[in-house]
């Protein structure tokens, strides 16, 4: 699941900062752990940020996160029809969180839930949007 896309320009402790403050304002609970890759940056905004939470940095165990963003990094390198960074956050942000509604957790279904809850997600999202359907 993504939790959030941020562009930034910069990546030192004063961006990762940003990042956190913005990941913990939607969050109801306090998370017990944070797994980050390398970047030295994220070990110091934690530290200021989330002094009590265990951070583990790692490139194995953040592969879901980096994963996630696959997409994201492709758009980002190519900058494919993003005229600013801004555009690019004003897209990013709609998208994740349309896109976790899309892709269910396959791994954790069956195939006929999975095309259950596919169903569910086009049948909510037709709704929502008042979408009829060509015939």
């Amino acid at each position: 699941m993504v939790l959030d896309i941020l562009v930034q320009e910069r990546r030192n402790a004063t961006a990762a900062k940003r990042f956190f403050r913005r990941l913990l304002v939607g969050l109801k609970y306090k998370p017990r752990r944070i797994v980050t890759d390398g970047l030295r940056s994220y070990g110091a905004a934690q530290r200021e940020v989330l002094p009590d939470v265990r951070h583990w940095t790692s490139r194995y165990l953040n592969n879901h996160a980096e994963n996630s963003h696959r997409p994201t990094r492709r758009r980002e390198r190519q900058m494919q029809r993003f005229k600013s960074p801004g555009q690019a956050q004003r897209f990013l942000s709609a998208h994740a969180m349309i896109y976790g509604h899309f892709r269910p957790r396959r791994h954790l279904m069956t195939a006929d839930q999975y095309r259950r809850s596919r169903g569910k997600a086009f049948r909510i999202w037709r709704q929502e949007t008042c979408a009829q359907i060509a015939a």
